[in-house]
């Protein structure tokens, strides 16, 4: 079983600290290393995935930052990641494991939504939120993720009562679940366990949203 090192957190943090083309062209080596053995881990843990969900595609991403819109100019992240994409149209959520130099994270859930799929969300949480409550309210739910997170409007959506009992998940823009781990709990044997047990305890979330995304208000399937 793979496992992420002390040196990945190692040359994670010398790079945060050293972000320029020079110091990363002096340790091409190190970094093509600790590359090979995440992009390995993250392999793995999409393998081991696909055998209690249905995943399309295994993404690691690249090292370099597009830095052409923004204002930050450092050429590189600090961090290594991968997403894994369940299999469309009838699965939806997707799933995200983040290593960073203290900042290690699994995360999940509907982080840019299309508006038709966001519309309906909403429409469907305006009709009955008390199922996504449940959810929201396991003690699996909240051990793991604590609250649903992401960004929000400052009000209602057009079209939408401010006054709605449930408008703190109508306004929201993003719907997204996170964990996270400290650099000793990265480094345990069991981690890669830890990820997948973790990524287990999204599945209810994304079953009730994967139903709502596949059926219109009438609960009629459209596939």
């Amino acid at each position: 079983m793979k496992m992420i090192s002390q040196k990945t957190f190692d040359f994670l943090s010398e790079l945060q600290a050293n972000n320029n083309r020079e110091w990363f062209a002096e340790h091409k080596k190190e970094f093509d290393r600790e590359f090979q053995n995440s992009k390995a881990f993250f392999q793995q843990v999409g393998g081991e995935l696909g055998k209690q969900d249905s995943i399309e595609k295994v993404h690691v991403f690249r090292i370099y930052r597009d830095v052409r819109f923004s204002k930050d100019k450092s050429p590189y992240k600090a961090h290594f990641s991968a997403s894994f994409t369940r299999t469309k149209p009838l699965l939806r959520g997707g799933m995200y494991l983040h290593i960073e130099n203290n900042n290690s994270f699994v995360g999940g859930g509907f982080w840019d939504p299309n508006a038709e799929d966001l519309q309906r969300i909403r429409k469907e949480i305006e009709l009955d939120a008390e199922e996504l409550r449940a959810i929201l309210q396991q003690p699996q739910f909240i051990e793991n993720f604590g609250v649903l997170t992401g960004d929000e409007l400052k009000t209602a959506p057009k079209g939408f009562d401010k006054n709605h009992p449930d408008i703190d998940l109508i306004r929201k823009k993003q719907y997204l679940l996170a964990r996270q781990f400290s650099n000793k709990e990265v480094l345990q044997p069991d981690f890669q366990q830890e990820v997948l047990k973790t990524f287990a305890a999204m599945r209810p979330f994304f079953d009730y949203m994967s139903s709502v995304l596949t059926t219109n208000l009438n609960g009629e399937s459209l596939y």
